[in-house]
């Protein structure tokens, strides 16, 4: 069985965020760059899990980016991929990023394909549903459990106020969140060895991009706590009606 993971670059959680150009364009610079969790610790480690206990798994990476993500690709060897295919394109267009992901998976006849839920830099949580659609291939998102017995999988997804057990024959495409496994480290020989791993880079197939940004913006700068004395319940009551807000 084949299962292709997908990664994606994104900053660190810890990184200062701002916008050059107008708020058209993200500040990279002295961006610590990093895999995107949902990616890292739920999809691959999946996959990895999945492999352990089925060492005839094949396990190969892909992304969509420039010459910058091959260090976050090689992270991503040194955890336990078999070999990365990098996308040579520079794009935020969620369909354009799916029809290359697409194009890779069905070159390649994997039999799974693993996206993280979404990424925590844009928040789209678009991608699996759309390389699902265009490889024609039954789709289950936001899963916490994934197991397999031959060519079946059972899935356990969140649902509003509960949870939905899935069965599903392969191939098919699933993304992962919380739940779905556990974090791991790379050690010492996985880092090593990393460095050896085919890490394939091909041109992108014909594709259209049908968003673009026209604007970044940061939230509102949180305002101030105001304390109203007990002894003025009028106070915290014209608070409430006039500058309160509810989300």
């Amino acid at each position: 069985m084949k299962i292709l993971v997908c990664i994606s670059k994104t900053p660190d959680t810890t990184a200062k965020i701002a916008f050059t150009d107008n708020n058209t364009k993200f500040a990279s610079e002295g961006i610590q760059w990093i895999i995107n969790p949902y990616d890292e610790w739920y999809s691959l480690v999946k996959a990895i899990e999945l492999k352990e206990a089925d060492p005839s798994i094949i396990i190969h990476l892909i992304t969509v980016g420039l010459a910058d993500t091959e260090p976050i690709i090689r992270k991503a060897l040194a955890l336990g991929g078999e070999e990365a295919i990098r996308v040579n394109a520079d794009s935020h267009d969620s369909f354009f990023i799916a029809s290359q992901i697409a194009a890779i998976a069905k070159e390649g006849q994997y039999d799974l394909v693993f996206t993280g839920k979404e990424t925590i830099d844009y928040n789209g949580s678009s991608i699996g549903g759309m390389v699902a659609e265009l490889l024609n291939l039954p789709y289950v998102s936001l899963a916490t459990s994934f197991s397999l017995e031959g060519n079946n999988a059972t899935m356990i997804r969140e649902i509003e106020a509960g949870e939905e057990t899935n069965k599903v024959q392969l191939p098919l495409v699933v993304s992962c969140q919380k739940g779905m496994a556990e974090q791991r480290i790379p050690n010492m020989k996985g880092i090593m060895g990393a460095r050896s791993k085919p890490l394939k880079v091909v041109e992108p197939v014909a594709a259209e991009s049908y968003t673009s940004i026209s604007a970044f913006e940061l939230p509102p700068v949180k305002a101030g706590v105001k304390l109203v004395s007990p002894d003025t319940p009028e106070e915290l009551v014209r608070l409430l009606h006039e500058e309160a807000k509810v989300f």
